[in-house]
Parts: structure tokens; sequence; C-alpha cells
């Protein structure tokens, strides 16, 4: 059920049915909040904010003063690394914003997973989900529900590029060696970079350059946006086919 939303998000038509989708997600994954938000910066030093999400409108205004993100911890993580962050009360403690935190957590902020895609052009994507409860302690668990958010970001950025963002001039197609295509199929597949390697008979620095260059032509920032892209370009009809690892966009 859960990862049906994936193909979902990528067919919403309009702003409407793509924060649903993205409601739903985070609803389905046991967080009450979510915020999906498109930053563009323009040439001009002007950034554009396009946010989609489900926060109380009490709050909304309570954070509304764009300095907090100078000081919020978590903001400051996701503006210059794309790994993803848990969060919780010692996040904030720890930066000395436990006021910030208190102020938040009542209104069910209080614990969340958020992280950024940082892509050419001086585009941003950045995916958080917030909830009341503390987050599992299982480390099975948690590590699945951190993989599925991850893997949504990909697709829920690349839907929004078309959803929220004004139409633009279409790049032509890049074009990908056969070796960029292997490895980058290999490595989704779940192969390690040694294992992609020794399939394909090359050394593993190789089979990374084959992959930084193929992430690099696609305007990605990793390896499965990459490949869905290829997908979504129809560039891959018959080389690159998607894998259950990356869940099937038949799902």
């Amino acid at each position: 059920m859960l990862h049906s939303t994936f193909q979902s998000v990528l067919e919403a038509r309009h702003p409407d049915e793509y924060r649903d989708i993205v409601v739903r997600f985070a609803t389905h994954l046991g967080f009450d909040k979510v915020g999906a938000i498109t930053i563009v910066d323009h040439r001009n030093a002007d950034t554009e904010f396009l946010s989609v999400d489900n926060m109380p409108e009490a709050y909304s205004r309570a954070v509304a003063d764009p300095r907090n993100g100078w000081t919020d911890p978590v903001m400051q993580h996701c503006k210059h690394r794309s790994a993803p962050v848990l969060w919780d009360q010692g996040t904030y403690l720890a930066a000395r914003q436990i006021e910030m935190w208190e102020e938040q957590a009542a209104f069910g902020y209080r614990t969340g997973i958020c992280l950024a895609l940082h892509m050419p052009g001086g585009l941003h994507f950045l995916l958080g989900v917030d909830r009341d409860q503390a987050l599992p302690k299982d480390r099975a668990e948690l590590g699945r529900m951190l993989s599925d958010v991850q893997l949504f970001a990909v697709y829920a950025q690349e839907a929004a590029m078309r959803v929220l963002l004004p139409p633009r001039e279409p790049d032509p197609p890049p074009r990908l060696t056969p070796q960029e295509i292997d490895c980058l199929r290999w490595t989704v597949e779940g192969k390690t970079l040694w294992e992609a390697a020794a399939i394909l008979h090359m050394a593993e620095s190789t089979a990374q350059l084959h992959i930084d260059n193929a992430v690099r032509k696609l305007s990605c920032v990793n390896a499965p946006q990459a490949v869905l892209k290829a997908l979504r370009l129809a560039m891959a009809k018959k080389n690159l086919m998607p894998s259950a690892s990356l869940v099937p966009l038949s799902a």
C-alpha cells in the first residue's frame, strides 16, 4: 500500500493532487505532518520557495519569521548536506536551540526525518516527515522507514519539477554510454560497487566513474534518481529495467 504512492506521485496532474499524495505517503509511514519544499535559486539572487505541506495554520504563523532557517539545526543540515537527518529534542539541545524545539513540539513537531536533494541549476528539494511520537528504536524498522523516505523524495522531486514549476524549454535528452547504463543498472539492482565492477570486468574506480558520469549527465544527485529520470525520458526501454530494489513503476 505504501509503495503505491511512488507511482501515484509521478502521475499527479496538479498541485492539490500532488499534496494529497505526499500527505498520504507520510500518513502511511506513520507521520501526521509532512512538508515538501521546492527551492529555486534565481540568477538575480532571489530565492523562490514552493511549499506543499499540511502544517497547522497556527504553527505556520509561529514559524513565519525567515530568520528561523538561519538557526534551525535541521534546516542548516539540509542546506549543506544531502544525507538525511533523524532529529529529535536532542538535536536542538545540542545546537542550543531548545526553545525552538519546545515551540514546535507544542504543535506536534517533536521528532522526524528530513533530507534535501540539491540539483544543478540552483534547484533544491526538501522533504520532511514529522510526528509527536519517538522514532522506532528497532534498527531494522528505522532503516526501512528511512529508505522509504529517501526513495519517495526522489519520486516526489521529479513530480514537483513538473507540477509546481512553470514549464521550461526541454533540454535535449542526454546520451549515456553502454558502460554507464550497465554500471547504473547493477548498482541500483542492489549490487555493491565491487560486485558491479566484477560482473562488468572492470576496476571499481572505473565503475564509479561511469556511475558518476551518468548521474552528472542526467543532472541528478544519486543513482536511483538517475535511473528514474532515464526511465521517464524513455531512454532505457531496452537497456534499463526497473528492479524490485527501486520499486517497480507499475506498483
